[in-house]
């Protein structure tokens, strides 16, 4: 483990300090669209992460969900989400996580997701491989889609923008064991990783939505792209991740829609 990555775990662990006082303590919640909500530990979090950022990394640039960019100039960018799954968090719901990224030249060289309700710290650099509380993680084995357990994400537009992701989702549960809804893109990517799911996809996605787990994904040998099938994933505002083995089939269901073939309607008998 390098110096920085262990500076990063420390930052990702106090952030979510500051989550877990206030996790059932919400007062503030602020709407910054219909569905799309902020709360002061959001806020908070955030604060916390790029004071710690700044102070060890200077030179670095910084794209963070609630406050933007922090005009820089560099080779490297932190891309910073200090509470994934806030609709979760105000209402109770314990999935949610804080989730760092370090980008070179656009590319994921770092990641830390940390899920302070369940004490998991997911981390990866870019060929280093990826752990679970420092011990290794590796993407499930399952290579048949109608047995996978999948999940999505849904767009804070979804009333009004034709790419809601209701159609893929009622596709992908008609050829899966099941599709999920967790509310935490980095959790999506990270239980992917550790094979608590075979894959996610999500469309409107953020740099600072992905940009650790997608990273950590590949570093636990999975297979990460847009969901049209870029492996340049982060140029497109979609994802679609996978233990590698169920990309190609997951890929067909989002380009063909009900046309992609469906798993047997029966068990099969010996």
């Amino acid at each position: 483990m390098t110096d920085t990555l262990q500076i990063v775990e420390v930052i990702a662990r106090q952030a979510g300090g500051v989550l877990m006082e206030g996790y059932g303590n919400v007062h503030h919640v602020q709407q910054k669209g219909v569905i799309d909500l902020v709360t002061e530990f959001d806020q908070r979090s955030e604060k916390v992460i790029i004071s710690a950022i700044q102070q060890n990394f200077p030179d670095h640039a910084i794209l963070a969900e609630e406050s933007g960019h922090k005009v820089t100039v560099s080779e490297y960018q932190w891309v910073i989400d200090p509470l994934d799954g806030t609709t979760n968090f105000a209402h109770g719901i314990p999935i949610f996580a804080v989730s760092i990224g370090l980008l070179k030249n656009s590319s994921p060289v770092m990641g830390v997701v940390y899920d302070p309700f369940r004490n998991e710290l997911f981390s990866a650099e870019l060929g280093r491989g990826a752990t679970l509380n420092e011990l290794p993680i590796h993407v499930s084995p399952h290579s048949d889609l109608g047995h996978a357990v999948i999940s999505t994400g849904f767009p804070y537009d979804l009333r009004t923008n034709p790419r809601n992701n209701l159609a893929q989702f009622v596709h992908f549960q008609l050829r899966t064991q099941a599709a999920r809804h967790l509310g935490s893109a980095a959790l999506d990517c990270c239980w992917t990783a550790m094979g608590r799911l075979d894959g996610y996809w999500e469309f409107g996605v953020k740099p600072w939505d992905v940009g650790a787990g997608a990273l950590i994904v590949r570093e636990a040998g999975g297979r990460v792209t847009s969901a049209g099938g870029d492996e340049n994933f982060s140029s497109n505002e979609s994802i679609l991740v996978s233990n590698g083995l169920l990309h190609e089939q997951m890929l067909r269901v989002l380009s063909q829609g009900s046309e992609a073939p469906l798993p047997p309607q029966q068990l099969e008998k010996d």
